[in-house]
């Protein structure tokens, strides 16, 4: 199938492009049968002093068309600017989509979210209800009782203290 498109031509960063007509299998910049134009994309679109973006040879153009010959994208925009083809945005809704792998990992991450959220959320409850049954739960009676250390203390001194008297009277 002959195709028209572009062969890239020019110098690192400073692209230059010939339109030619050549075989679908053959390589970009490889061989071709006909040069029918150029395209500089370093030229601003509409350029002054007749320096011109996109040249053609509209007559050879049409010629090749007629014999089969099937434009790229990019060359159907400029032959549709000469009125040499018709051109029409290709519609592709997918394009944005992510992969099946990216879609996947996309899922485990929302469904380990959703997990945390959900524990966070039982913590929560967890800790709200243990702190009710502690606010509901009577409160136990205190019993204020000396230290076991202080009582017998105490007891001593009161036995002592008898016997203290009874050793004065004496």
């Amino acid at each position: 199938m002959l195709k028209i498109r572009l062969a890239r031509g020019g110098a690192k960063k400073r692209p230059y492009y010939s339109i030619v007509i050549a075989d679908s299998h053959s390589p970009r910049d490889g061989r071709f049968i006909e040069k029918v134009g150029t395209y500089n994309p370093l030229l601003p679109k509409d350029g002054p002093n007749g320096d011109q973006r996109v040249t053609l040879k509209v007559e050879r153009i049409q010629e090749w068309i007629s014999k089969g010959a099937q434009p790229t994208d990019r060359v159907a925009r400029f032959l549709a600017k000469e009125g040499l083809a018709k051109w029409e945005a290709g519609n592709n809704p997918t394009k944005a989509k992510p992969g099946k792998k990216a879609e996947e990992r996309a899922a485990e991450r929302a469904q380990r979210e959703t997990d945390r959220a959900e524990a966070e959320a039982q913590a929560k409850a967890d800790a709200a209800e243990a702190a009710a049954a502690a606010a509901a739960a009577p409160p136990e009676p205190e019993v204020e009782a000396a230290p076991p250390e202080e009582a017998p203390a105490a007891e001593a001194a009161a036995e002592e203290s008898p016997a203290a008297e009874e050793t004065a009277e004496a």
